[in-house]
């Protein structure tokens, strides 16, 4: 839902919304997926040797949040400002 792509010699790609309506967090999902610090939040680490007696883990979650919130914040139109 970011971009728009059209075929032909006159063909590209375009954004979909107006670059105040696209977040820094919606890109970064778009290119890397959920934002997380560390990937034993999301689930994508199985074999963790931490995984059972890590004292940190359960605090990753609100980090996290507080990080996509803070990207979430700031637009595209945001970044070309100067």
């Amino acid at each position: 839902g970011l971009l728009t792509a059209a075929r032909g010699a006159a063909g590209g790609f375009s954004l979909a919304r107006a670059p105040a309506e696209i977040s820094v967090a919606e890109i970064v999902e778009a290119v890397d997926g959920p934002i997380a610090l560390t990937s034993c939040v999301s689930g994508d680490v199985q074999d963790c040797a931490m995984e059972g007696h890590c004292a940190i883990r359960g605090h990753w979650p609100p980090i996290n949040q507080a990080v996509r919130g803070a990207l979430a914040a700031v637009s595209l139109a945001d970044l070309v400002r100067p």
